[in-house]
């Protein structure tokens, strides 16, 4: 299949601030999926790094937006990197964005689905001479996204989890709905067993009104098949050099998932960077605060992030 996939540099390419952007889409040959992303190279370079960013959960487009909020984090994070000398291509997933999937309907999608398109956007990098070396960052769950695609064909010179998990899904989701003070016992119980139910790889048959948008049926098959991995054994299973970064007033992911990609991971280098939250913006831990980062796209990222990722790639081998 993967002989099958071509990559399409459009004509059209804008130029500013020292920096092209072009967009790029990587189809099969029955274009059953079209992935289309940004690439954004640095002006007057013939060679550089090159990033391939992942986006986490839900809806997130290339951007880093969804249609509740607008953030442009990982738009930033692309346009920071640029800066410095390191191009990136980040894309929309399939069915989000400019991205389509012509087949597959929610239902029967599965995470392998999603790394597999990482993997494809990753081997296209692979094959372009103008890339010294490629280095995926995968946010949140993209983490894990860009784990399992490393692991295929066309592997990256380097991995970077941003606020990636370090403890199966099943875990984290029970985690963040106890964190969250608005949700009564009765559906913290409810929202339990029906975690435990597919975990076990079965499908529950009562679904609360009150979790249906999280738990509905459509979405079941995927949430299956993402609590089979634990992150902590797929970051083990990478043969690259390994990042691990995580902000202390993420309220989404927890320091102890860094911790516990450390632990999987003891060679790989780790940074903590204090006052960041989940979508790289320093911001305080009171949870009403923090989420209103997410919707402010002129809010700086944390000044400490990109110089960190900087020195890491400058010495991936």
């Amino acid at each position: 299949m993967q002989n099958l996939i071509t990559i399409i540099f459009l004509l059209f390419q804008i130029l500013a601030s020292a920096q092209s952007w072009t967009e790029v889409q990587v189809k099969d040959s029955t274009a059953v999926r079209v992935l289309k992303g940004t690439l954004l190279i640095p002006e007057g370079k013939a060679e550089m790094p090159v990033a391939l960013i992942i986006a986490g959960s839900g809806p997130t487009d290339r951007n880093g937006n969804n249609p509740a909020m607008k953030g442009d984090y990982l738009k930033m994070l692309a346009e920071g990197l640029a800066a410095q000398g390191i191009a990136s291509l980040r894309y929309d997933k399939r069915g989000i964005g400019q991205s389509t999937v012509a087949t597959k309907s929610e239902e029967a999608l599965v995470i392998e689905d999603f790394a597999n398109d990482a993997a494809s956007w990753l081997i296209q990098l692979k094959a372009d001479r103008r890339f010294t070396k490629v280095i995926v960052l995968g946010h949140s769950e993209g983490s894990l996204l860009g784990m399992i695609a490393c692991q295929q064909q066309g592997r990256a010179d380097a991995f970077v989890s941003l606020a990636g998990a370090g403890r199966p899904v099943d875990q984290i989701l029970k985690e963040q709905l106890l964190a969250n003070p608005n949700n009564p016992p009765d559906m913290i119980k409810n929202a339990g067993n029906i975690i435990d139910t597919l975990k076990l790889g079965l499908r529950p048959k009562l679904v609360s009104p009150l979790l249906v948008r999280l738990f509905r049926p459509s979405i079941q098959p995927y949430l299956i098949s993402w609590m089979k991995y634990d992150p902590g054994q797929e970051i083990r299973k990478l043969s690259m050099a390994v990042m691990i970064v995580q902000g202390t007033t993420d309220i989404q992911v927890s320091m102890k998932d860094a911790e516990a990609l450390q632990k999987a991971r003891p060679d790989a280098r780790y940074f903590a960077v204090d006052g960041m939250n989940h979508v790289f913006r320093d911001a305080p831990m009171e949870r009403s605060e923090n989420i209103k980062t997410y919707t402010q796209p002129d809010k700086p990222l944390n000044a400490t992030l990109i110089p960190a990722l900087i020195d890491f790639i400058a010495k991936v081998k």
